[in-house]
């Protein structure tokens, strides 16, 4: 292990879940390792209460955890991981947090906080002043509960000391997710400090990025075998895929590290890169999560051992995903397709189907519903992508299984799917009238007329595999 008692703190990460310490923090200790980056360590930030139990876990093992590589062959190649050196809790006392941010050796604030933590209508793509906690920030700036109010309080203080801005580098799965951090900051900022917005506008980067790896949730047969087989006690390990990918607009504040050394690609646009990932690979996993769920199975490799489903996800990535991508520089599609059902068949990684399905409120408008949008604008096909959408109706308003099992629905506006899905048997429309989700699919003819049908034929009997095999 290298020396991390001498070194700097460069990141300050908000969001430290399983991906990011598979990911970013992975690069970053491959870096090291090499002999790289000595001022580049990362203090994680929690700005949820869920996540005290991470800083907990955190503090006994000196703020290092196990990355556990599992191959399709079964072998598990465990290494310690020493990136993050220290982790502060934000709702707890906000200003450690704001003082790291703060602080001239923080260069990068780097984003792993989904999807809903952006704060934005998915719809009209406008910031929520609506949410609670953003009207008390507007109020209490120097009480920040959310990532806009932490990162504007902590860049007014930079300014005011004359320090250069540092970048915000979001790593999650939102298109264009660099100019979204963008947008959503600076229209929080500008109701906060319209003169800090300036300033922001001129001096913060903010670099689109495409991140990929597969990180599903660590079990306690984990823990066990990492105990049993490598002698390694670790109350958090982190599992995750061999694969792995990163594409990032080479657009910096501040400085960075020299992560092309580790296989980071540096791009000077990543649109079509997070294009392609978010229309395919995500997509691709919501596809069978939402089916998977009602057919019964409970991972994202046992829906890839049903012939079934791993034709249907094909035909939706051949016929309705691909058209809509394009070109894209250095990438030949059909080879990264076969690789996304190598991937999702992988039988060591056992994704789970409710972690693919949480809180697709947040993920479906950016990875599916998008698609479908530009099939019926060009006249592509979307059969596949309708039945997705009425089984998640289905899923939302009985939230049950073929076998009549519950499914248990993660999802933030679970509440609200609910209400519009109960409503399906009286009004077939019902459920795709929510146009923050929607738009206005509810007004177009040819896919309601399509919706209609899969509707009716899923309310019928669940009988979700017959449904898809009609289209294959």
């Amino acid at each position: 292990m290298y020396s991390r008692s001498a070194n700097k703190t460069g990141i300050v990460h908000i969001g430290v879940g399983g991906f990011h310490r598979a990911h970013l923090a992975y690069y970053l200790h491959l870096l090291k390792k090499g002999g790289g980056a000595p001022a580049w360590n990362i203090c994680g930030i929690g700005l949820r209460e869920a996540d005290s139990k991470l800083r907990d876990i955190f503090k006994i093992q000196d703020h290092l955890y196990t990355l556990m590589v599992k191959h399709p062959n079964g072998k598990i190649n465990a290494e310690v991981i020493g990136a993050i050196v220290d982790f502060k809790m934000g709702i707890e006392d906000p200003e450690p947090v704001i003082a790291s941010m703060a602080d001239a050796d923080t260069r990068i604030v780097s984003l792993t906080i989904t999807e809903g933590g952006y704060n934005f209508n998915p719809n009209t793509g406008d910031f929520n002043f609506d949410n609670p906690d953003i009207q008390h920030e507007l109020q209490h700036p120097l009480e920040p509960k959310t990532v806009y109010g932490f990162l504007t309080t902590a860049l007014k203080r930079r300014r005011d000391a004359g320090l250069p801005a540092f970048t915000i580098l979001s790593c999650d799965n939102i298109e264009h997710n660099g100019d979204m951090a963008r947008k959503m900051l600076l229209a929080f900022v500008q109701k906060q400090d319209p003169d800090l917005a300036e300033w922001i506008a001129q001096q913060v980067a903010f670099p689109n990025s495409m991140v990929d790896r597969i990180t599903p949730v660590t079990t306690p047969t984990d823990i066990e075998t990492l105990a049993l087989t490598y002698g390694i006690q670790d109350a958090w390990p982190v599992t995750c895929e061999p694969f792995i990918q990163w594409v990032v607009e080479d657009k910096f504040s501040n400085g960075r590290p020299a992560f092309e050394k580790v296989g980071v690609q540096f791009v000077p646009d990543v649109e079509p890169y997070e294009k392609m990932k978010l229309r395919l690979l995500n997509a691709g996993h919501s596809v069978l999560g939402l089916l998977g769920a009602l057919y019964g199975h409970t991972t994202i490799n046992a829906c890839m051992e049903d012939e079934t489903f791993t034709t249907y996800l094909r035909g939706f990535l051949d016929a309705e995903a691909t058209p809509v991508l394009g070109n894209i520089e250095g990438i030949d599609l059909e080879d990264y397709k076969d690789g996304l059902l190598e991937r999702f068949a992988n039988p060591n990684i056992k994704d789970s189907v409710s972690r693919i399905c949480s809180e697709s409120s947040a993920k479906l408008p950016k990875f599916l519903i998008t698609t479908l949008q530009e099939n019926l604008a060009t006249g592509g096909n979307i059969q596949c992508a309708t039945l997705v959408i009425a089984a998640w109706c289905y899923y939302s308003d009985k939230g049950i299984d073929k076998d009549r099992k519950p499914i248990e629905i993660i999802d933030a506006m679970g509440a609200e799917l609910h209400e519009a899905a109960k409503r399906t048997e009286t009004d077939s429309l019902s459920f795709i009238k929510q146009e923050s989700l929607f738009g206005n699919l509810a007004k177009n003819q040819r896919f309601t007329r399509l919706y209609h049908d899969r509707i009716q034929k899923i309310y019928k009997d669940a009988n979700i595999k017959r449904y898809m095999l009609e289209l294959l």
